[in-house]
């Protein structure tokens, strides 16, 4: 059986539960080859368990983001490293096609109206979508978006197909991609190539008909840029699901504005959660003991 660590701490049973249906065993660090981390704002103390512990081989994150962890990894290539990309895809695409619906039929100002309005809104169905990432919350996304016969753009590092994208183009055409765009889904990870990557200058193109659906990071978008393109009416509306900074303090504009949704970072709650990484564990310690390629290894030079 695999010897394997929960850390920081070992009292979470259903992730006992995934290693034990992998054929794997918890057991103390110091006996242990395989980490599986749960906590991924806990960097300094995961760095401190990985130097100390010299006979962990490989590394299990919890979270498809790793900004945080990058450092450790950085310090560490002697180790396997996983992330949990593409296991929170399916809760987290249906949550950006959840905002998207509500941006564009005026949703946010419907539900804070006290009286009745007259109609706003637009259709889904039919128009311009652009999502910028091409990782699997793109890919359930994609297939989310079939029956609402969207023209689906697909901005990604490298021009590879993809299924359900009418077209695809690399980061180098993302101007023209948000000019022609209804909404602008983000859906990418976090790397400092990407940070900022939605400031003033490309919500201005964006333009008063367009909505900003952001599933990804907070940090993908100048938040002060954001909120002047709404003060000034240049955008549609915003639907966030991360915010920059988050949590969003009470007394932020952005809570102020009737065409911006605000969700707490719930596209994937602990509850819709646990399963989804669990499965991921036991899958990939099955794969670990015949010596198969892992799922969601971290590629450091794409920043996840």
């Amino acid at each position: 059986m695999i010897p394997v660590a929960l850390g920081p701490d070992d009292t979470r049973s259903w992730l006992a539960d995934a290693v034990v249906a992998g054929d794997g065993e918890v057991r103390e660090t110091a006996d242990a080859e395989v980490l599986i981390w749960t906590r991924p704002d806990e960097a300094d103390a995961l760095a401190t368990t990985v130097a100390e512990h010299p006979g962990i081989r490989w590394v299990q994150l919890p979270w498809a983001g790793i900004e945080l962890q990058v450092d450790v990894i950085r310090a560490h290539p002697e180790r396997t490293w996983t992330c949990a990309k593409g296991v929170y895809a399916e809760p987290v695409a249906e949550l950006a096609l959840a905002l998207m619906l509500a941006g564009v039929r005026g949703l946010g100002t419907y539900v804070r109206a006290t009286s009745w309005l007259g109609p706003q809104g637009k259709n889904l169905i039919g128009s311009n979508v652009v999502i910028i990432g091409a990782g699997g919350i793109t890919e359930s996304l994609l297939w989310l978006l079939e029956p609402f016969t969207c023209d689906v753009t697909v901005v990604r590092r490298r021009a590879a197909a993809l299924s359900g994208a009418a077209r695809i183009l690399t980061l180098n055409h993302l101007d023209e991609a948000i000019a022609a765009a209804d909404v602008a889904v983000l859906a990418l990870a976090l790397s400092p190539e990407t940070e900022g990557l939605i400031d003033r200058r490309r919500l201005d193109l964006l333009g008063e008909r367009g909505w900003l659906v952001n599933v990804a990071r907070g940090r993908h978008v100048v938040t002060d840029d954001l909120v002047a393109a709404l003060q000034e009416g240049t955008i549609g509306g915003a639907a966030l699901d991360v915010t920059d900074p988050e949590p969003l303090p009470d007394d932020h504009p952005l809570w102020t504005f009737p065409n911006v949704l605000i969700t707490p970072h719930i596209g994937s709650t602990p509850e819709m959660a646990r399963p989804l990484l669990a499965n991921r564990v036991t899958d990939n310690l099955r794969r670990w003991a015949a010596g198969d390629a892992l799922l969601g290894v971290i590629d450091l030079a794409a920043g996840y």
